[in-house]
């Protein structure tokens, strides 16, 4: 072989090698003992995406559309094409149809949703994705434990297992509410859960409260009741809703109640991206 091109092997190959060594160093950097959770500024819809201090990545919803995954370019590194879980709260549109392009486009490790069914094209492509990707597939249920590393979810909603029933008419009635706790910071994520759900919630004496609230329905006045948010008595609210959508949303009631209770509220409509850590004792914002 000519010296000169073993020369520039030799040099590609340093080159690769110190490149590998600069992206492990820069995730070994990153991470820095905080939990950090990011609302994204994902339209009229919701996606939220989680990373722990033991780098576990969770996405929570994909809102409508592609949109999701220029938001996870910019959250992940672009050379990571993983993501440990993905939990669908119900199979909205605006839940549920970024998941689909998430799953073309991602490794997915664990997939945890309420598995109740619809009948639309973007839930048939849902199901056909999860028969084609190699992840483990939870339904979820009241007092199910998700550990990551020193961070754990908490499901503590539907009460029932929903497992091939249609939820064709009331889909958002089956939304996954969990509980994500690190130290003593906890993050409500109540999907679309309306308020009848609430009570029944609140009636399993299960403990709901939280530092964070994701405010549910995107501040439809369907839910967030004074009781619910009496109960949870969250210091922080965001609010996911899409700039000048159709839905009135959020509900002039619903702000109202927030302020009652004297609960700071963030919305991605006029925050964009909201990015939350927490130390495990202290959380912080900023957007």
């Amino acid at each position: 072989m000519d010296n000169n091109i073993k020369k520039d092997i030799i040099f590609v190959s340093l080159f690769l090698l110190i490149l590998a060594n600069v992206f492990v160093w820069q995730f070994i950097l990153s991470l820095d003992g905080n939990l950090k959770v990011v609302f994204f500024d994902i339209g009229e819809g919701d996606s939220a995406f989680v990373e722990t201090p033991q780098g576990h990545q969770i996405l929570i919803d994909g809102g409508p559309g592609q949109r999701v995954l220029t938001k996870l370019g910019h959250a992940m590194p672009f050379w990571d094409k993983t993501i440990d879980l993905v939990i669908l709260s119900h199979p909205d549109y605006d839940h549920l149809s970024g998941l689909v392009s998430v799953l073309e486009r991602y490794q997915v490790k664990n997939i945890l949703w309420n598995g109740g069914l619809v009948n639309n094209t973007v839930f048939t492509n849902w199901q056909k994705d999860l028969a084609i990707e190699k992840a483990q597939v939870f339904t979820a249920q009241s007092g199910q434990v998700i550990k990551a590393g020193q961070a754990r979810f908490l499901v503590l909603y539907p009460l029932a297992d929903l497992a091939g029933q249609s939820v064709e008419k009331e889909s958002n009635n089956s939304s996954v509410v969990a509980r994500l706790s690190y130290g003593s910071s906890d993050f409500l994520f109540t999907g679309d859960l309306p308020t009848k759900n609430e009570i029944e919630l609140l009636a399993s004496n299960q403990d709901v409260a939280s530092e964070v609230l994701k405010v549910a329905h995107h501040g439809s006045k369907y839910s967030s009741s004074p009781e619910f948010l009496a109960v949870v008595n969250p210091q922080l609210a965001i609010i996911s809703c899409g700039a000048n959508n159709t839905y009135g949303h959020p509900n002039q009631e619903v702000l109202n109640n927030l302020q009652n209770f004297a609960i700071n509220t963030l919305r991605t409509d006029q925050k964009g991206d909201i990015t939350i850590t927490s130390d495990g004792s202290n959380f912080y914002y900023k957007q």
